[in-house]
């Protein structure tokens, strides 16, 4: 039975983290980004975030968005430097009209710094993108 499920691929949806100045605070801060580059609405998304390493693992984070609109992104949360020592995924399950989608974005540890940051898809920032 197990073989018989099927699980699409996901595809124009991302995960991204963000370098931007927060003007309440003064201060730069690392935000995460889920952006639905899709043609159509995806409802029902469900993000689990963790960091871990072979000696740490962060507590599990979780957010639910009830629709996420098309070509358009959402803020997940902000994240503090000492996290990217860490691996760190992004389960994130949608659905599409009626097809449960599925996919794990995983930013190894040391990968997200000021010098990998790169133009994000309908952000006018810039980051380190996942897709």
């Amino acid at each position: 039975m197990k073989k018989d499920i099927q699980i699409p691929k996901v595809e124009d949806v991302y995960i991204t983290i963000v370098n931007e100045y927060n003007t309440i605070y003064k201060t730069q801060d690392w935000n995460a980004y889920i952006i639905n580059d899709k043609d159509v609405d995806i409802e029902m998304v469900l993000i689990v975030t963790s960091g871990y390493s072979k000696k740490k693992t962060t507590s599990v984070f979780r957010k639910k968005l009830d629709k996420l609109p098309k070509k358009s992104y959402a803020k997940i949360e902000l994240m503090q430097e000492p996290l990217f020592a860490l691996n760190n995924t992004f389960k994130v399950s949608f659905f599409e009209g009626n097809t449960m989608f599925d996919k794990t974005y995983l930013f190894r540890k040391n990968t997200v710094n000021l010098k990998a940051l790169q133009t994000i898809p309908l952000m006018d920032v810039k980051g380190v993108l996942v897709k």
